[in-house]
């Protein structure tokens, strides 16, 4: 178990309580809501205040982007949140304690078969507005057009009421997803792996260190494997230990 120091502590919990970013839109890091936050991410949470010796106090958002927003206006002291270059100006990142796939859901009758058929001029791909798999696909599309929506359920809807040639998403929400729509697919693969890490604002250098020796001690005590089964997260699994590559 990493040691705190009183520089860390003093990083972590200015104000004198670990204030906590997170997205509740991500169902696989966050079940619940209320009356208090239920899942993995508040889990990891209280035990990170537990460590420091201060009370948790959650600051919940409705997207990734908004949570990342967070950081500029000092809300929040320790996000749960998708490791991504565009967030990296104003965040200082783990390494990732969980990872999550994305992929394609295609609709009935679609002639898109593999994923390296979807960057293809004239193909929509329904996607929600600044999650850390719509920001990947900004990076590396080439070809097809994104459509952004609010909210995982938004980019759904989007996607049936445009009748669009593609839905972005976690492989995870697909799942769900093809069971309301008969013949739908899901495309074998993933486009990207989402790295979930911890993060805390820049310029907080021994917070940065302690995070950093935090995630890799609840990855090998099992502590994050064993909240994953606790809370049935499935599509979320256990990051590899960080090699310092």
């Amino acid at each position: 178990m990493p040691s705190v120091t009183p520089a860390a502590r003093a990083e972590l919990a200015p104000t004198g309580r670990l204030r906590v970013g997170l997205n509740y839109s991500n169902f696989l890091l966050v079940s619940k809501r209320a009356p208090d936050p239920t899942g993995v991410a508040p889990d990891l949470s209280r035990e990170l205040a537990k460590r420091l010796g201060v009370d948790v106090e959650f600051v919940g958002y409705e997207n990734a982007g908004l949570a990342a927003d967070g950081a500029t206006t000092g809300a929040w002291d320790v996000a749960f949140i998708g490791a991504e270059p565009a967030r990296a100006a104003e965040i200082a990142f783990t390494a990732a304690y969980a990872e999550i796939e994305a992929t394609y859901l295609v609709p009935p009758g679609s002639p898109i078969r593999t994923i390296d058929e979807v960057d293809r001029p004239g193909v929509r791909i329904a996607t929600t507005a600044r999650a850390a798999y719509t920001l990947y696909l900004e990076r590396t599309l080439r070809h097809a057009a994104l459509c952004y929506a609010e909210g995982l359920q938004g980019s759904f809807d989007l996607f049936m009421r445009d009748q669009l040639d593609v839905l972005a998403g976690l492989t995870a929400r697909h799942l769900q997803e093809i069971e309301r729509l008969a013949g739908a697919r899901i495309l074998d693969g993933r486009f990207t792996t989402i790295r979930q890490a911890l993060g805390t604002p820049k310029h907080r250098p021994a917070a940065a260190a302690y995070l950093a020796a935090f995630t890799e001690e609840i990855k090998s005590s099992g502590l994050v494997a064993e909240l994953i089964e606790r809370h049935g997260a499935r599509g979320l699994r256990v990051a590899p230990p960080w090699r310092g590559d």
